[in-house]
């Protein structure tokens, strides 16, 4: 049985979720709350499995109630969000910074022709989050810019001298976004490549994301478009329902079936810069995520001389997508979350 606390001030919300999450007999709503403070309160004495909570909330907001929560009863998080309202949108991801796991679009009204739609998604994401290791017990008031970077990180010497990077791709699923956040925030401004984003993320989040991205980062971030040229520096990330290619050095946009279930996939973006001529100055990196997305690409950027890094087990929410990698042999370097930013500094380093 999957225990799951709602956190929402508006009463009408609250009845959708409740019939959104009927349909599942595994699924059982221990709690209602409609503030912040209380959310805090019922987690400490009810121990959900999983809080669904909204950001405006009266007495304290979902992002301080997350803070609060991830410090003192570290809980797997949903967070709703209003993704037509730009504030809102930021806010969400600034909870996932705080430790929530992942956000999803809230019910508006009054669900009628898209309920079975609705209710399967979130039905697989209250599956799939309250499963989730909460790896991080965050400090109240913690922010990102506190977090200490080892100061040894070891580029193996049997890396060619002469290897020069001009692309980044990276690779992300479940519980991706603040895997991402943290690698992008710790890269200085002056990289020598362009970085190329795939990161499964519910439909209409993705400008918020890079929005947020790029406002976190000393990067430019921003969604990717048709064309776009590949420069330093630049971070471009694939929009939702769409594959991102990269061929020479430009953005490809492509409409085809999804990937392994998604779209857009890893592995379009991976094969893309598997080419003799591109792979050996493409650095690939595979984060967090459930199932297999990136492992096939990832071994065919190996064999075409790309360098990889994938992230290691104990760090990641999910450890699916960066495990298939490595027993498929297709990671040169199986690194924690916070080794990797100072890998890739050294990799992309003139020689």
């Amino acid at each position: 049985m999957i225990n799951v606390l709602i956190a929402e001030d508006s009463k009408l919300t609250r009845m959708v979720l409740r019939d959104l999450l009927a349909g599942d007999s595994q699924i059982h709503i221990v709690g209602e709350v409609d503030n912040g403070r209380a959310a805090v309160d019922e987690t400490l004495r009810l121990k959900p499995n999983l809080v669904i909570m909204d950001i405006m909330m009266p007495v304290m907001d979902g992002l301080e109630a997350v803070e609060e929560i991830m410090a003192r009863c570290p809980t797997p998080i949903l967070i709703l969000s209003a993704n037509v309202d730009r504030n809102d949108n930021l806010c969400a991801f600034n909870a996932i910074e705080r430790g929530a796991l992942d956000v999803m679009e809230k019910p508006r009204g009054v669900v009628t022709e898209a309920f079975d739609a609705i209710a399967a998604q979130l039905i697989e994401k209250v599956k799939t989050l309250s499963r989730m290791r909460v790896i991080t017990h965050f400090r109240k008031r913690k922010r990102h810019s506190e977090v200490l970077v080892p100061t040894a990180t070891m580029v193996p010497p049997s890396l060619p001298l002469a290897t020069t990077f001009h692309t980044l791709a990276i690779g992300a699923s479940t519980g991706g976004p603040r895997a991402v956040m943290k690698l992008i925030t710790a890269l200085p401004n002056d990289i020598s490549a362009g970085v190329a984003i795939v990161q499964h993320i519910s439909t209409g989040f993705d400008r918020g994301f890079a929005d947020w991205l790029n406002r976190e980062s000393q990067l430019t971030v921003r969604l990717a478009h048709a064309g776009d040229k590949m420069e330093p520096g630049l971070v471009l990330l694939a929009p939702n329902g769409t594959h991102m290619e990269i061929r020479r050095q430009r953005v490809q946009l492509i409409d085809g079936p999804p990937v392994n279930c998604c779209k857009p996939a890893v592995d379009k973006l991976f094969h893309s810069l598997a080419g003799k001529e591109t792979a050996p100055g493409v650095l690939g990196v595979l984060l967090t995520g459930m199932g297999c997305d990136g492992a096939e690409g990832m071994l065919a950027m190996k064999e075409g001389g790309a360098y990889n890094i994938v992230q290691d087990e104990a760090s990641c929410a999910v450890y699916g997508m960066p495990r298939v990698a490595a027993e498929r042999g297709a990671a040169h370097r199986i690194l924690p979350l916070d080794d990797i930013p100072p890998a890739i500094v050294k990799l992309l380093q003139k020689r």
